[in-house]
């Protein structure tokens, strides 16, 4: 029974109702194919533009990196462009749901597969009580008349984060079909509201503020001096004095700014309900990338140049920059769409979320209960109900804007896993019809490993142990259920189990 089994290809495709040339074919018991490649940038441009540019720009300048910002985000959003480019090839050759979990399965074994699967958990769970909690924020900031006992951080019991789970919950079960009109929708207002931060914001920039582009690299001070616990991994590991600023704080910036491009990843966990995957996968990872890298940096030389870096507030700078040249109604706006941005981020966090636990379960991993699809909805209903649950109390009591840094190893991690996978099924596999194929393999797939692994040695200490923890819980799931039930373990016996599941389920009941 060895942990490094790997799935076939062919019934990877199988099992998603895809033909040897890559096509869908139809099948019942298999989630609805109705999404386009608009449909799918319009997931990853919902999910990826969110609290990242809203909040994370102005805290790394002043902190980090000053008007140097847009290098940071540069430096993130060429490093996801390397892991994107490998997410295409794999997305358009294997279009089935669980994304990198599913690409690990048929390369490196399943004890990765179940490793990527459980990191991508934590991932998007995390990130929608995170974003939900600061959707409320939000909402409180733009009406200041809600009651902050229950909106906002200093809430007891933050029922507006639950009541915005709990509304696209229902939108997520409803269908992927009707998430898409929602996102759709969503993302038109907060893109419209970047071009207008971007297109205003260049008549107030002064050249002063922008200078020096990268602020000298400084000693971090005596009383701010962090721990070896909230110090890079890097820095503990060669001794180096902690510094502020310079190419060092351009690099720390980018690591942490990198939560600002995750989940884009989740566009590939639409694989099996979009309608042409060969083609709409590869248009729908690249477009959301290139589309939200301009966005952003767009959006940092206009707030590092309205107002000194060193001026700047770390919780609302898009909004405090317009506040700064006499255009404060432009901060009720921006409000408005970070309120727009965030819910969508949530919505597509759940949607992900579901579709993951839908593959673990599947493949035997999960109880068979969560690979249940609604007759009518064609989503995996209970899966999905029990990821809202969950978001929904983690963001009604656990105060969780600190832990952002888990998100971005989250990942990096899942980036790392899908570098890898390219060059290995191109060697075990080189017959494969591939639509789309990396370029410059096994080259960029090997520096783009590297490249994660670099930004995530400039995270926290304490990062990298509460991810190691997390991982082993996933580890004695793994050991005490999955390793045994998987399909893998006993093929023979896991489809009879499933043969007579499906012939329960449509015996008519009295």
């Amino acid at each position: 029974m060895s942990i490094f089994r790997t799935k076939s290809v062919d019934d990877v495709l199988a099992n998603s109702n895809i033909d040897t040339h890559g096509d869908p074919v139809p099948g019942k018991g298999h989630l609805a194919r109705n999404l386009t490649a608009w449909d799918l940038m319009g997931f990853g441009i919902g999910i990826v533009i969110g609290t990242g540019i809203f909040t994370l720009t102005g805290l790394q300048a002043k902190n980090s990196a000053g008007p140097a910002i847009m290098i940071s985000f540069l430096i993130a959003g060429f490093v996801s462009l390397l892991a994107a480019l490998c997410y295409a090839e794999l997305a358009a050759a294997v279009p089935a749901a669980g994304s990198s979990y599913t690409y690990a399965y048929t390369t490196i074994g399943e004890i990765f597969a179940w490793i990527i699967a459980w990191d991508l958990i934590l991932e998007f769970a995390l990130g929608a009580a995170v974003v939900a909690r600061g959707w409320s924020g939000y909402l409180l900031g733009v009406f200041p008349f809600l009651p902050s006992s229950v909106f906002g951080e200093d809430s007891v019991v933050n029922l507006g984060a639950v009541f915005i789970v709990l509304v696209l919950g229902a939108v997520a079960i409803k269908g992927v079909k009707e998430s898409a009109w929602v996102t759709n929708t969503l993302v038109i207002i907060k893109v419209s509201v970047c071009l207008f931060v971007i297109l205003v914001g260049l008549f107030f920039i002064q050249k002063a503020n922008l200078v020096p582009f990268v602020p000298p690299s400084q000693p971090v001070p005596a009383d701010q001096t962090t721990s070896t616990l909230t110090a890079p991994l890097w820095q503990v590991l060669t001794g180096t004095t902690p510094t502020a600023f310079g190419m060092v704080g351009v690099f720390v910036a980018a690591a942490v700014v990198f939560f600002a491009y995750s989940g884009f990843e989740a566009v590939a966990n639409l694989g099996e309900e979009t309608k042409n995957p060969k083609k709409d996968m590869p248009l729908g990872l690249l477009g959301t990338l290139g589309i939200c890298t301009l966005l952003y940096m767009g959006v940092c030389l206009v707030i590092t140049g309205m107002v000194k870096y060193t001026d700047l507030s770390e919780g609302d700078a898009v909004a405090q920059v317009f506040r700064e040249v006499g255009l404060g109604w432009a901060g009720v706006l921006i409000g408005l769409a970070a309120v727009a941005g965030l819910s969508s981020v949530i919505l597509v966090d759940m949607v992900a979320m579901g579709r993951i636990g839908f593959a673990l379960s599947r493949d035997g991993l999960l109880p068979p209960v969560f690979r249940k699809i609604h007759p009518t909805w064609n989503t995996p209903v209970l899966m999905t109900s029990l990821t809202v649950a969950v978001v929904a109390l983690l963001a009604a009591f656990v105060p969780l804007a600190e832990l952002a840094e888990m998100v971005s190893i989250g990942t990096l991690f899942a980036f790392l896993v899908v570098s890898i996978a390219v060059p290995v099924l191109r060697v075990k596999r080189p017959d494969m019809r591939r639509p789309f194929r990396a370029p410059l393999s096994p080259v960029l797939p090997i520096v783009s490993g590297i490249c994660c692994v670099l930004l995530m040695s400039n995270l926290a200490v304490e990062t990298w142990l509460r991810f190691l923890i997390w991982l082993v819980i996933g580890l004695v799931v793994y050991v005490a259920y999955g390793r045994t039930h998987a399909r893998l373990a006993d093929p023979a016996r896991f489809d009879a189990l499933v043969h007579e599941d499906e012939d329960a389920s449509s015996t008519p009941k009295d």
